[in-house]
């Protein structure tokens, strides 16, 4: 195996200050994003996401944003699944997006609720046919007995809806919407000297400051 430690890469692609953001943090979210998206960034909108479960334990696993709604950042899952349960529980949460291509990462802090129905409804049917069916065929997060045990539950869904052109969302499916309340971009700097600037929620507006790397 290689050695661990001595695998380093030295950012020098851009610079970040203070006074060349945006005043409000989801604009300048937008632009990084559509400079990402002009990279070519890999799967841009991939974020991850960190829970906490009742024991304080936290868990974190990759999602996709699929909206960014009234400032807020809406992602969908199974409300049933350990993420969905965990923020049901415990609304507090994080997203962080790394974007390697352009040596930047925004990390997000913030609390979950979930949509409106008719959020989650309209984007359970922009959904293709096979995702659908795979929304109520898999009992996310929970113990099952083999590959095979699955494929099976496909096969019972795929029989249900046949016929079907239109299929009903499962009430346990549907989105959640993240409100942030400090949001950090990142932009990676030559001899660990990042540009770290941080913007913290004071009420209706946002405070901006740089923090040390």
């Amino acid at each position: 195996m290689q050695d661990l430690a001595a695998l380093r890469k030295d950012y020098k692609k851009a610079t970040l200050d203070v006074e060349n953001v945006e005043g409000h943090p989801i604009t300048q979210f937008a632009k990084w994003f559509e400079e990402a998206l002009n990279a070519q960034v890999n799967e841009p909108n991939a974020m991850h996401l960190a829970t906490v479960d009742e024991q304080g334990r936290p868990s974190g696993r990759i999602v996709l944003l699929k909206g960014l709604d009234n400032n807020r950042f809406v992602f969908f899952t199974n409300y049933e699944s350990r993420k969905g349960s965990e923020l049901e529980k415990n609304p507090a949460c994080s997203l962080t997006f790394f974007w390697p291509e352009l040596e930047r990462q925004v990390r997000i802090e913030g609390v979950a609720t979930r949509t409106s129905e008719e959020r989650s409804e309209a984007y359970f049917q922009s959904r293709p046919r096979e995702s659908q069916l795979g929304a109520w065929a898999s009992p996310q997060s929970r113990k099952v007995e083999d590959k095979a045990a699955l494929q099976q539950r496909m096969k019972e869904v795929e029989t249900r809806f046949a016929g079907q052109a239109v299929l009903p969302r499962p009430k346990h499916w549907g989105g959640f919407e993240v409100i942030p309340a400090r949001i950090e971009f990142w932009q990676g700097g030559p001899g660990r000297m990042h540009d770290r600037i941080v913007y913290v929620q004071e009420g209706d507006a946002w405070a901006i400051h740089r923090v040390a790397p």
